[in-house]
């Protein structure tokens, strides 16, 4: 039974740019039509209460005359003279029977006045809205003098005004809205092109084409760290490229040898009836190159699991002059075949790591050492302290490396000359074991060579330092 991978939807990056712009700008709009609809009707209040306060003086001073009571006729005419100039306002005014005594409206108002509350006194707060089939009125009921007065303007023109604002505010902010989502969506997509040309110069990107480089210059300021990085990425992925393609035919070559040496002793041996003694020693030889293979092999291997990050050291305390010393009891018949001498100096120093694996990287500089050394010459080897941790140099005198290999001698099957016979040079993996092993126990290693001395400097992080006599 198969199961497909649950597949999340991602919206593009302009997408949601776009729709990020799109809301904020249609919110904004809506907010500005609101506040302007409100400014606007709140003005309109502020225009009407002036309008209403004014007749409502003009009302207080009319029925505050001193013949108010007693010459009716004259008080309806200052009662009329008050609403003069004040056009869409209307009054009526009740007297203590609560019968009209005077009105410039009609009925409508008369059921207003006669059932709405008494305002204490004029205030744009007090102020009411009364929706009547004849239209809408904003007003106010006051008690003056012994009168109730109803004040009242009519707000329809008001109210016309302010629904085709808000339908032609939202007409303006729809559309305003399209606009900036497709100004957006067109500024995005042009702020992206340099992204798409970044993506294809990526996609270019193939096994044949691993020199392929961004340039910097040609893209916006917020991508150029990603371009930097994405260029320091190539490199390494064409340098391990290299380093890999290179190596495979290192590989191939190195195995060629040996295989070929096979095949050529067994076809030999079997061309013709040997005695025991033939079989014998072509049997020897076989067993000298599947011994060489074999560990090619198991160098291979280590080298490939340090890539992996799967090599862990042991962690012991390691005596440096101890296992130098063994080192150098192993090494002592073969040093003195060859007619160089070996040499212990320094300290007896202690460091944490692999007993094995550093007596391994040991072994391969101290072989290293001996195979180019001159007869009659010394190789030097001295454990110190510093502020970098242990040092332990692997010196001899020889031909010096030139300067151009100094940087790939620790490259897998690198050799300076060629041209020299492999089989007599190990499987040129030694030096790439050590550096491994170096750089498992958080140290490193490195090369010199002049004044016709190579000398190898293996760096490991201390534990601590004890002082003997040194070693003869």
């Amino acid at each position: 039974m198969n199961i497909e991978p649950h597949q999340h939807w991602s919206a593009s990056l302009a997408l949601r740019v776009t729709a990020f712009v799109g809301i904020a700008t249609t919110v904004a709009f809506l907010v500005f039509a609101w506040l302007v609809e409100r400014s606007i009707d709140e003005h309109f209040v502020e225009q009407d209460f002036g309008e209403i306060a004014a007749v409502v003086s003009a009302l207080q001073s009319a029925l505050a005359g001193p013949d108010a009571a007693n010459n009716p006729q004259s008080l309806h005419e200052r009662l009329a003279a008050a609403g003069v100039g004040h056009h869409g306002v209307f009054f009526t005014v009740l007297d203590d029977t609560q019968q009209v005594f005077h009105d410039t409206a009609g009925p409508e108002l008369l059921t207003l006045a006669l059932n709405s509350d008494r305002a204490p006194a004029v205030a744009i707060e007090a102020l009411q809205i009364w929706p009547t089939p004849q239209g809408t009125y904003r007003g106010i009921v006051l008690a003056m003098h012994g009168y109730t007065v109803l004040v009242a303007m009519a707000m329809d023109f008001h109210l016309h005004y302010l629904d085709q604002l808000d339908r032609d505010l939202w007409l303006i902010s729809i559309a305003a809205s399209i606009v900036t989502i497709l100004v957006a969506w067109f500024a995005v997509q042009r702020a992206h092109a340099p992204i798409r040309r970044i993506s294809a110069r990526m996609r270019s990107v193939t096994s044949e084409r691993m020199d392929v480089r961004l340039d910097p210059a040609q893209a916006p300021v917020e991508l150029g760290e990603l371009v930097l990085s994405f260029n320091v990425m190539l490199e390494k992925l064409e340098e391990n490229f290299r380093r890999l393609s290179h190596f495979s035919a290192d590989i191939a070559h190195e195995l060629r040898t040996p295989i070929t040496n096979l095949t050529t002793q067994t076809q030999v041996v079997l061309s013709m009836p040997r005695s025991a003694e033939q079989y014998q020693e072509i049997l020897y030889s076989n067993l000298e190159e599947l011994e060489r293979m074999g560990k090619m092999v198991a160098d291979m291997l280590f080298l490939a699991q340090a890539d992996d990050n799967l090599i862990k050291p042991e962690s012991a305390e390691v005596h440096l002059q101890r296992e130098l010393t063994a080192l150098f009891e192993y090494f002592e018949a073969w040093a003195e075949d060859r007619g160089v001498s070996l040499r212990l100096l320094g300290k007896d120093l202690t460091v944490q790591g692999d007993r094995l694996m550093l007596r391994r990287a040991f072994s391969n500089l101290l072989s290293n050492a001996i195979l180019h050394t001159p007869r009659a010459e010394t190789v030097t080897v001295n454990c110190t302290a510093s502020s970098r941790g242990v040092q332990v140099e692997v010196e001899n005198p020889g031909p010096e490396i030139p300067a151009e290999h100094l940087t790939r001698i620790f490259d897998r099957f690198y050799r300076i000359d060629p041209a020299r016979q492999r089989s007599s040079e190990g499987g040129g993996l030694g030096l790439a074991i050590v550096k491994s092993i170096a750089q498992a126990h958080g140290g490193e290693v490195a090369v010199e060579s002049t004044a016709g001395r190579t000398r190898f400097i293996v760096t490991l992080p201390c534990v601590q330092t004890r002082t003997l006599v040194p070693a003869p």
